[in-house]
Formats: structure tokens, C-alpha cells, sequence
């Protein structure tokens, strides 16, 4: 379990197919601090330390996490938003995050509005019910707040804002149109939807 606060942005340093995708993330953690088998939400996804070095440590991606998750993450010289997982007594600064990606959206429109930039996303019209104006949402590992909803026929665009912060401490500062991130919704909006929609069956 994770908050949307990153706390690193890690850099792929190799990524070398096997049975799985094996990937090299370097990091500025203290990996004396990180044992093998923790887990570390990397750009929104939940993985499993498999190997570490001083400065760097090993996680294995399935095709299955492949296939749900932006792919750009998964290359070479790719960066990603690190978050270490939640203990108790930590302070929760974010929302509760699960590491479990609900889709993969597109960025459509990035603006700067004062001294923040407005960025609009396009996301699959399933998850509709779950993304509310003033609700919790996670891009790439980040907890973020939506701002605004418009419904389309067959998707729907929301927008956050992304303050100088953020954008100096994660990867979404680099973000431009056309670019796919990693969606998770609110853990309670995705059960609150899930038990209204068998409740209709």
C-alpha cells in the first residue's frame, strides 16, 4: 500500500527479457533500508525487489503488467516515479494508493495556469463512475486532486493541476500531449462502483 507521494524519481538502467522483463532501477535510496522481496510502486505499479546494489535494485515485470501499463516505462533510460510502501505510523500525505494500475490514459492538453500547469487526460469511459471533480486520482504513482470531468461517448477527459512542485520532484513535469500514463482511481470509488454494479444485476 502506498500515499501518491513520490519520494524518488529512479532512472532504468537496463531492461533485459527473460521468462519476465527484468529492469535495473537506479535510485537515490539507501538500499541498506530496502530488503529483497519489499515492494516499491514504480510510476503507479507495485513491484517486487528481486535483486539490489548500492545504488540500484532489480524488479521483474510480467507480460501481463506489460499489457495493462503505459509501455514507455518499461525501456531503457526511462524515468520513474519511486514511492516505498506504506508503514504503519507514516504519515498519510496523499490517499491510500494500491499499486494497481485501472487503465492506461492519454495525456490531451497541457497548459500553465499561473504558476501551475492544467493537464487534461483521457481515460476509458468504464471508469467514468469512479473519477469525480474534487475526488482523488493517481497518475503514474502520483496522488493527485481532479479539478474538472467532461463525459464523451466513449471515454472521458479530466484535468488536475500540477504544481512547480510536483513538477520539479516526479516525472510529471515532462508530460506533453499524446503521452500514456498509468491511471488508478480512488480505492473506495472502485468498490463503491463495483458493489453498485452488481447490485444492478
Amino acid at each position: 500500500m502506498f500515499t501518491g507521494i513520490v519520494t524518488d524519481v529512479g532512472t532504468v538502467r537496463s531492461a533485459e527479457q527473460r521468462g519476465d522483463l527484468r529492469l535495473l532501477i537506479g535510485t537515490s535510496y539507501d538500499l541498506g533500508t530496502v530488503d529483497l522481496g519489499a515492494s516499491i510502486s514504480c510510476s503507479g505499479v507495485c513491484l517486487t525487489v528481486v535483486d539490489k546494489g548500492d545504488d540500484w535494485f532489480a524488479v521483474d515485470v510480467s507480460g501481463e503488467t506489460i499489457s495493462k501499463t503505459a509501455a514507455d516505462h518499461w525501456r531503457e533510460g526511462a524515468k520513474l516515479n519511486l514511492e516505498r510502501a506504506l508503514r504503519l505510523g507514516d504519515e498519510l500525505g496523499g490517499h491510500i494508493v494500491t499499486g494497481h494500475v485501472d487503465a492506461v490514459a492519454e495525456v490531451v492538453e497541457t497548459a500553465l495556469e499561473g504558476d501551475s500547469t492544467r493537464i487534461r487526460v483521457r481515460t476509458p469511459e468504464a471508469l467514468a463512475p469512479m473519477i469525480a471533480p474534487k475526488g482523488s486520482i493517481t497518475l503514474d504513482g502520483v496522488s493527485l486532486t481532479v479539478n474538472a470531468v467532461d463525459d464523451a461517448r466513449d471515454s472521458i477527459v479530466f484535468a488536475v493541476n500540477i504544481i512547480p512542485h510536483t513538477a520539479q520532484h516526479t516525472t510529471l513535469g515532462e508530460l506533453r500531449p499524446g503521452r500514456q500514463v498509468n491511471v488508478e482511481v480512488d480505492v473506495l470509488a472502485r468498490y463503491i462502483g463495483r458493489m453498485l454494479a452488481a447490485r444492478a444485476h
